[in-house]
């Protein structure tokens, strides 16, 4: 099963930016869709942008599109997120995971997290 390990969070002023990233343990991840999963405190996971492993499509959240992009290097096993113009209510744990389709319906595994604090 494939592991994967977030870093890149940490404590940023409301509209700065962070870019996380997700390095996976095994290349069989390429047959997923990879994905970027968040939750706030007491609130619900949520689903935030997700990509096509191989075709690179992408599809984001309402809250992430024109402010936040993912990509991948496949050459490094490694997704990321830029996260651009962050507002305090993008505050929350952000978990890398990886999808059965491209809406993240379904996660087939994810990495412990990585908490990113947005200040106002």
């Amino acid at each position: 099963q494939v592991q994967l390990v977030e870093s890149g969070g940490g404590l940023v002023q409301a509209g700065g930016s962070l870019r996380l990233s997700c390095a996976a343990s095994t290349r069989t991840f390429r047959t997923y869709v990879m994905g970027w999963i968040r939750q706030a405190p007491g609130k619900e996971r949520e689903f935030v942008a997700a990509i096509s492993w191989i075709g690179g499509s992408t599809k984001y959240a309402d809250s992430a599109k024109g402010r936040f992009t993912i990509s991948r290097d496949i050459a490094a096993n490694t997704l990321y997120l830029q996260m651009n113009s962050l507002k305090p209510e993008d505050t929350a744990v952000y978990y890398c995971a990886a999808c059965s389709t491209l809406g993240c319906d379904t996660l087939d595994a994810w990495g412990q997290g990585t908490l990113v604090t947005v200040s106002s």
